[in-house]
């Protein structure tokens, strides 16, 4: 008896989940556009071009409201990075990293005083914060706060084409979405709209909404190598780049891989020789 409740019982929980399951689905953002990236696959590099427009994004755009503070401005100058110059071994010594970090001001204490002081920033500086605290953060962007963009490409599991597909993905909401204040439908965003939806809940609409406004339109920033300021370009570039910020080393790591591939393949073929030498002579 026991054991026919039971499969009536898993039967009738398929048909649940079956039901039940369309109406779930349809919560869900949309996949990640897909997106050709010169650093993917083992070979894959860094465009260094695009690393350069996509930083220039990020700061005359991103970085009024997202603060990358697990990034030293040195890093900019590291090998693989979008400043890096072969001349300067010493990304500390890049001038170029100079000009950028002068740029910017970090807080600082007065040795003589200990007062707070604001002061130019050094190479060795991280990116600092555009707010000074989390309340301030959210104060100004309507209550949400902006995530750190150090780990951004990373942290999420399409990596930089979630970025790339939320930047691009704007659109107009759906009729018979109810969009609140401070909110934006995005398709590729993550979230719950059944609340929010007066239609069918099995045809509720993809995607979620997003406190932070388009941040960028087609001519928004001026690249300085000339090429065309798309939003496509730029949502590429900056989703580059925020790539190297999350995993820098990513060259190096590959380089490290295939050099220990090869040497794992050399040392099988050296043992199965040594393995037919000594024992050559001997039956099996």
């Amino acid at each position: 008896m026991l054991r026919k409740l039971s499969v009536i019982a898993a039967v009738a929980g398929l048909l649940t989940a079956g039901a039940a399951g369309p109406a779930l689905a349809n919560g869900h953002p949309l996949p990640a556009k897909d997106v050709h990236w010169s650093f993917e696959g083992p070979l894959g590099k860094f465009d260094q071009k695009q690393l350069q427009r996509g930083y220039k994004v990020y700061r005359e755009v991103c970085s009024a409201c997202h603060s990358m503070n697990l990034v030293s401005f040195r890093n900019l100058g590291d090998k693989g990075g979008p400043f890096y110059d072969a001349k300067y071994k010493n990304p500390n010594d890049n001038p170029y990293v100079k000009a950028i970090a002068k740029d910017y001001e970090v807080a600082d204490i007065d040795n003589e005083t200990g007062d707070t002081i604001k002061r130019p920033a050094t190479p060795a500086d991280r990116f600092p914060s555009p707010f000074p605290n989390e309340a301030a953060a959210r104060a100004s962007n309507g209550g949400a706060l902006p995530p750190d963009m150090s780990l951004l490409a990373k942290a999420r599991e399409e990596g930089p084409a979630h970025i790339y597909s939320i930047v691009t993905g704007y659109t107009a909401p759906p009729k018979g979405l109810k969009v609140g204040d401070n909110q934006h439908y995005n398709p590729y965003m993550p979230g719950d709209l059944t609340s929010s939806w007066s239609g069918s809940h099995e045809h509720v609409p993809p995607g979620g909404f997003i406190a932070m406004a388009p941040p960028l339109k087609a001519g928004q920033v001026t690249f300085d190598d000339g090429t065309p300021s798309t939003l496509d370009q730029q949502a590429k570039d900056v989703s580059a780049f925020l790539m190297w910020a999350a995993e820098p080393k990513l060259e190096e790591r590959k380089k490290m891989g295939l050099a220990v591939l090869a040497y794992l393949i050399l040392f099988s073929g050296l043992l199965y020789a040594a393995y037919r030498k000594v024992w050559k002579n001997e039956s099996h």
